[in-house]
């Protein structure tokens, strides 16, 4: 039987939201809304949150979540999951945003059998029909073009045929393929996109995909935190 986890990668600096992760308006820490997610979802059988600091180990063990405290150099998300990855024996692991308390436990699930579906893709991840209200044209929204349930490229911009879906940045790897990601040297696409996804698809390794109906946001600001505090009241009230 395939085993998965999901570890979420969390830091306590942030340019536009200083210590968002552990942001308690709610009561509940923000990185412990996200773990309760991700714990929701069918497929996940261990919940990881891979930290820089003390205080966000403290923090989610309070509230009785694993935690790990990682080395502090990592250039990204991906790397520091990489880490936790060596001690782990699952076949799966999916690297879940620590700034996203509203994702759907069946993003999780999605992505875990897009990977199933396609055994020569050793990454997964996800893409959702633009809102109504999204600009298509922002490069704050990342593009992904795929087919047959495969990646062909992601970008911030917008081609001239429009044929794109919006980006959900959750990935669920192969837990073997953690280590060669990371080692990969950077690509020229992928600098100039600032895309690190597109290193994977440079280097010859396909990436599986599931659409979902509706891909949550991440929180990148004290507004858009205080956003998800009002909605989240509101669930509780009503």
């Amino acid at each position: 039987m395939t085993r998965a986890c999901a570890v979420i990668p969390t830091r306590l600096a942030s340019t536009r939201f200083p210590r968002k992760c552990l942001a308690d308006e709610t009561g509940l820490p923000m990185v412990v809304h996200v773990c309760r997610q991700a714990d929701a979802a069918t497929a996940i059988e261990r919940v990881v949150v891979a930290a820089d600091d003390r205080e966000i180990i403290d923090a989610v063990r309070k509230h009785g979540f694993e935690a790990v405290l990682t080395r502090p150099d990592h250039p990204n998300g991906s790397s520091r999951v990489a880490e936790v990855a060596e001690s782990l024996d699952h076949d799966i692991v999916v690297n879940v945003q620590g700034d996203e308390p509203e994702l759907d436990p069946s993003d999780i699930d999605a992505s875990i059998d897009a990977l199933l579906r396609q055994p020569d893709s050793p990454v997964a991840t996800l893409a959702t029909p633009f809102g109504p209200e999204e600009d298509r044209t922002d490069p704050n929204l990342v593009k992904i073009y795929h087919r047959a349930g495969i990646a062909e490229d992601f970008s911030r911009i917008m081609r001239a045929d429009g044929n794109a879906m919006r980006h959900v940045g959750l990935y669920a790897y192969r837990r073997e393929f953690l280590p060669r990601y990371v080692g990969l040297p950077e690509t020229p696409r992928e600098i100039e996109e600032r895309l690190e996804q597109l290193r994977i698809l440079d280097h010859g390794h396909s990436i599986a995909v599931a659409e979902v109906a509706v891909g949550r946001h991440g929180i990148d600001t004290p507004e858009q935190y205080r956003e998800f505090v009002a909605r989240w009241r509101t669930r509780e009230d009503g």
